[in-house]
């Protein structure tokens, strides 16, 4: 992974970034490390015996059969409904052509109406810096009041789901052995990873991809095109009952056992008072580069944006001291590193985040503001190892959240937090769950894990008590990280954002060291 500092009059301060990813992130093992010494073994083979397909090729099938799981993937599921209505595929005929082909997404120039071609647009999107602006035209009534249930799920387009990162090119070039040596000895081996090798023709539509392969002395070989071996769908994730609701005949209602267990050990739902509840920026006197409404989004969107901000700069605001550092991780387009830039102007505002052109749009508002004060670097959060005094985050997305935080015990540095994508968390090598004592001592990891699912569930078209039990259990999750960090000598709270219909995930975890 690479870094870029987009500020080079600043460079010189930044610090050197150790290679761990593969120690932080099992998928990041499999496509770096796994796979490759498994295909590399697999070519050293006399093939005197039918070979044994290596299981991280498996593996690798295993993933991309999925479900797709992204930022705002309701968002996406109710497009493709909406696309699917407009070509008059109902869901499970949709599904049935996906099992047809195999999972193998083909589009054309002109547009594919199959259900596959949200995905791909989505996908394709991402590789281009022009895209098209975003409709502010409101949804249709059955889009916008379909359950999450009912919604189409997505398929993968690229290693990760939708998008085209790095661990497709580290891949390309192993599989692409693997399937010479496939094709030519084995054939028959190809129904055993239908999809690895739909991934593989598919890479090959992506611009220039052909090319570079090309001087790389890589050439493309056509495959058969393949069925699955299986007619089983992927689960839904949002109706699949938990291992604890299908082996307890006594889990009835979701969370409600697991939260009863911690109300048995005094843990309960609680929040700490917001500080300041009414506290705003005053958006209108701020230059327009310091506004979300700069980042392209709907003004709903943007003012939801700026509710979110007012929460986070109080916090930090009321933290900070001159000559402070600040690092904003995660940044994404910069939203909240930018404000705090501009307000703090007496304090160093660092963003990093691993996406180009989220750092690319950060440098444009900032340049546009003379922002002198404000740095960015192009990496995976754990490759920083500089000091600093305040980190924060925006919705980091399930366990970025904890690294985050993790960051910010290691360096005695105080934090303000926005967790999101409660259902993303699980055990990694560096992260386990639960987290603090207490939390260890009354839950297993199972039962942690049910309720960072239900947590998931606090979106505005679910029911009123259905959202209710997901932000108790948001709380719960929280709760369990802030006494983990009190556990480290800091002092931590858990507090509503406010007006709470800022975001669906409005909690904000804020440590102080002791």
């Amino acid at each position: 992974m690479r870094w870029r500092p987009l500020s080079p009059t600043h460079s010189r301060t930044l610090p050197a970034w150790p290679r761990l990813c593969d120690q932080v992130s099992q998928w990041t093992r499999l496509c770096e490390l796994t796979v490759p010494l498994a295909v590399e073994n697999f070519l050293k083979e006399s093939f005197d015996q039918p070979p044994t397909i290596p299981a991280a090729i498996l593996e690798l099938e295993k993933k991309l059969s999925e479900p797709v799981r992204v930022h705002n993937d309701d968002k996406l599921r109710r497009q493709k409904l909406k696309q699917q209505k407009a070509a008059g595929v109902g869901p499970s005929l949709a599904k049935e052509k996906t099992k047809s082909k195999g999972h193998r997404q083909e589009t054309s120039e002109e547009g594919d109406s199959s259900s596959a071609s949200l995905e791909l647009k989505v996908a394709f999107s991402k590789l281009t810096i022009h895209k098209e602006p975003a409709s502010a035209n409101r949804e249709p009534s059955y889009v916008r009041k379909a359950k999450a249930s009912d919604l189409p799920p997505l398929d993968h387009v690229f290693a990760e789901g939708l998008y085209f990162t790095l661990a497709d090119i580290v891949l390309l070039p192993c599989i692409h052995h693997f399937l010479v040596i496939i094709c030519r000895k084995l054939s028959g081996k190809l129904v055993e990873f239908p999809l690895v090798a739909a991934w593989y023709q598919r890479i090959q539509e992506v611009p220039r991809v052909q090319t570079a392969a090309s001087q790389c002395g890589i050439q493309f070989i056509s495959l058969p095109e393949l069925q699955t071996t299986s007619s089983q769908q992927p689960p839904n994730l949002d109706e699949a009952p938990s291992a604890e609701e299908q082996n307890d005949p006594s889990f009835i209602g979701g969370p409600r056992p697991t939260m009863t267990k911690l109300m048995e050990k005094g843990i309960e739902v609680m929040f700490s008072p917001h500080p300041c509840p009414t506290w705003t920026l005053d958006w209108d006197t701020l230059p327009a580069a310091v506004s979300p409404k700069e980042g392209k989004m709907s003004s709903d969107r943007a003012l939801r944006k700026q509710q979110q901000l007012n929460n986070l700069v109080y916090m930090v605001t009321n933290q900070a001291k001159p000559g402070d550092r600040i690092v904003d991780f995660c940044s994404g387009g910069g939203h909240v590193g930018i404000v705090l830039a501009h307000v703090l102007p007496s304090c160093q505002v660092i963003l990093i985040e691993n996406k180009e052109l989220s750092l690319i749009r950060a440098k444009k508002r900032s340049d546009e503001l003379g922002l002198s004060n404000i740095w960015f670097i192009q990496a995976n959060m754990e490759y920083f190892t500089g000091m600093f005094n305040i980190g924060v985050a925006l919705h980091a997305c399930g366990v970025a959240t904890d690294m985050v935080i993790e960051h910010c015990l290691k360096t005695r540095a105080s934090f303000v937090t926005c967790p999101c994508c409660y259902g993303f968390i699980q055990n990694t090598s560096k992260v386990n769950f639960p987290k603090s004592e207490l939390f260890k001592k009354t839950l297993s990891y199972k039962e942690h894990m049910i309720l960072c699912r239900f947590a998931d569930q606090t979106a505005v078209q679910l029911p009123p008590q259905r959202r209710l039990i997901g932000k108790q259990c948001m709380c719960l999750v929280d709760l369990d990280r802030a006494r983990a960090a009190e556990e480290h000598g800091f002092s931590v709270q858990v507090i509503s954002m406010e007006p709470e219909s800022c975001s669906p995930k409005n909690n904000m975890i804020v440590g102080v060291p002791i």
